[in-house]
């Protein structure tokens, strides 16, 4: 973790932001060496690569390094850290909206589209039976 501030960016988590996601990731690990990166820089990090849509190598230097920002990244999303952070911002917005935490009800809607007729020959399937078959071999 750093001793110096860093410079603050317009995708940087606030403090009541930080707050509300800390408790969905995942608590450090209990064997091994402590952990030396701060999380919320990694989360930093990571929402202004998918703010501004710079690749990982040009994340600026004041963050930590682009290797470890994309390792998190990619830990997160196949240890379900990204999966409970949206699961808790969507129960907050559905109680500040008067509703319950949890959705009671989906709909699905499905709409028919017409396609257009090919163009030009279709051909012959030789393993298909069709009129013309039947009409060469009755019976």
């Amino acid at each position: 973790m750093k001793d110096r501030p860093r410079k603050r960016y317009p995708s940087d988590l606030s403090d009541e932001q930080w707050a509300l996601l800390e408790p969905s990731l995942p608590a450090p690990v209990k064997a091994g060496a402590p952990r030396r990166t701060d999380l919320r820089e990694v989360l930093d990090a990571i929402f202004y690569v998918l703010s501004t849509g710079c690749a990982w190598s040009a994340l600026p230097h004041d963050f930590p390094p682009e290797g470890t920002v994309r390792d998190y990244f990619h830990r997160w999303r196949r240890d379900g850290t990204w999966e409970r952070i949206h699961d808790a911002l969507r129960r907050r917005v559905r109680e500040a909206a008067g509703k319950g935490p949890e959705p009671s009800a989906g709909s699905i809607d499905s709409q028919t589209v017409k396609a257009t007729r090919t163009a030009g020959s279709r051909g012959y399937d030789a393993g298909k039976k069709n009129q013309r078959d039947q009409a060469a071999h009755p019976g």
